[in-house]
């Protein structure tokens, strides 16, 4: 979703709230991740003594296999991300800003990087899992094999 900025980047207290949801199928050609429900985001743009912020939220279901016992299993996310906004940078460094592109945003974009930037790289089905037995290969969360002693 495309977001024009131009009066909030001229009306110091000006305010947007949003909140719409993403199709799964959106991000389907994202590797190594499966988006089992739509992503809902939920959030405001607000100028702010002349600095705009970008606050929002995301909420979104994975469909996941488990790093260690390679089993499918289902995660929930509920993430919150702040950013500033701005219109131009002077030099190419603006890793600290969102940057407006001809004085709009693309809010799909920057909660996709946003999403795959807060993931863990390595993915648990729970903290505790004791993965597969490297002889066998039977699941050491169900049950104990003899190769361990």
């Amino acid at each position: 979703m495309k977001i024009n900025l131009k009066q909030i980047f001229s009306i110091v207290g000006e305010k947007k709230d949003f909140s719409y949801e993403i199709p799964a199928e959106e991000f389907s050609d994202v590797k190594g991740y499966s988006f089992d429900s739509a992503v809902e985001l939920s959030g405001k743009l607000h100028n702010r003594a002349g600095v705009v912020y970008l606050d929002y939220s995301v909420v979104f279901r994975l469909l996941l296999n488990c790093d260690r016992c390679l089993k499918e299993f289902t995660r929930e996310y509920d993430l919150s991300f702040d950013h500033i906004v701005v219109p131009y940078v002077s030099n190419d460094d603006n890793d600290d800003y969102i940057v407006a592109d001809g004085e709009s945003i693309d809010l799909n974009e920057i909660a996709l990087n946003d999403i795959l930037l807060s993931l863990p790289t390595k993915i648990l089905c729970r903290d505790d899992c004791r993965g597969l037995c490297a002889v066998c290969g039977c699941d050491l969360n169900e049950k104990q094999c003899d190769h361990l002693n």
